[in-house]
């Protein structure tokens, strides 16, 4: 679902070779049968595209945090058990870490019945740890925060930890093209503090022509990341003083020469833009997980939430000026980073064995 559990898998695999060990990933909707996860991941995409009410009904239905009975994850992952036990049983894998719910429902549900032979480790990569992360049968779980291990320890009864968020190493120092996108947004509107705004790998977000007319028309480089949307860049694209990217491969680079981002969702864009050292201004989330992200991160002392445009204008001005209340909030924002996930998971499974 998107790019962001892609990623953090990705990085996943990268650390563990780098070690000396072996990574496979795998796709737990391409083990659903009969088309289901693609057929899941177009119903999806077009709900938070077009339909967020109905993505937000689900989410009070199916994800929400909190107690009373609610339908599970678990008869739909469950489909998905046979083809896993087969890949694990192929390559011999000592264990399986799930970093999207729906694996996570999955190998709980093997696990409690003795039916997954190596431990699970769920990588929780939300802040808001939602009731579908969360299945007695897995073994550890490894969070964000403290505060989320605790809600895993308490609803679950399993062990959980803490890791921090998990983003490529590229994304600490000021790396080589930072200095390109410099240029590049200085040719765009010089002397304009350029802004970021994320709009996912979907290209989703709720009036972002209005935001970035806002920004633009207040002094700031509006940068929009459309991801595949190819009809958003094109919109945005057309609107003075904006720059309308599509697929980024360089988003280190690039969030090191920007000022701060504006985020939707407080998902993997926000903290590699925590990890760059940029502030984060959430403004005008997307409905379910994004809201209650967002929230949470803000609770936190990471991020800000704006909820109306002149509050989005006072944080923009006070967060991309030098000075202390820039310098704190990037300091905040850092200090999340504290763990390895590759060496928890390797503990968790010596502990269990």
């Amino acid at each position: 679902m998107g790019a962001g559990h892609d990623t953090v898998a990705a990085e996943l695999a990268r650390r563990t070779r780098e070690r000396g060990g072996e990574a496979l990933v795998v796709d737990v909707l391409a083990l659903l049968p009969y088309g289901l996860g693609s057929a899941l991941r177009l119903f999806y995409r077009g709900s938070v595209r077009h339909f967020p009410w109905a993505y937000a009904a689900l989410y009070r239905l199916f994800l929400r945090p909190g107690g009373g009975r609610r339908p599970s994850g678990t008869p739909l992952a469950r489909l998905a058990g046979a083809r896993l036990r087969e890949v694990v049983d192929r390559t011999g894998a000592d264990v399986v870490v799930p970093v999207f719910h729906l694996g996570a429902q999955l190998t709980g549900h093997l696990r409690a019945r003795g039916l997954l032979p190596v431990p699970s480790v769920v990588l929780v990569i939300d802040f808001v740890v939602h009731r579908q992360w969360l299945h007695p049968g897995n073994d550890h779980c490894l969070c964000l925060t403290e505060d989320a291990a605790r809600e895993a320890r308490r609803s679950t009864g399993a062990p959980a930890g803490t890791c921090g968020p998990v983003v490529a190493p590229e994304f600490f120092p000021d790396g080589p093209g930072a200095d390109e996108w410099r240029r590049r947004f200085g040719r765009h509107g010089p002397g304009r503090p350029a802004v970021v705004l994320s709009a996912g790998a979907w290209g989703v977000g709720s009036r972002l022509g209005a935001t970035v007319r806002l920004l633009a028309e207040h002094g700031f480089l509006p940068v929009v990341l459309c991801g595949d949307n190819a009809r958003l860049r094109r919109e945005l694209s057309g609107v003075p003083g904006v720059v309308a990217l599509g697929w980024v491969t360089d988003m280190p680079g690039l969030l090191h020469a920007a000022h701060a981002l504006v985020d939707n969702a407080a998902g993997q864009t926000a903290v590699q833009a925590l990890a760059a050292g940029l502030p984060v201004v959430a403004h005008r989330p997307i409905p379910g997980h994004g809201a209650d992200g967002v929230r949470r991160m803000a609770a936190l002392g990471v991020s800000e939430v704006a909820e109306d445009d002149a509050a989005l204008l006072r944080a923009l001005r006070r967060l991309t000026a030098p000075g202390p209340a820039r310098r704190e909030r990037i300091a905040a924002g850092r200090a999340l980073f504290r763990g390895d996930a590759v060496t928890d998971v390797a503990d968790a499974v010596r502990a269990r064995r």
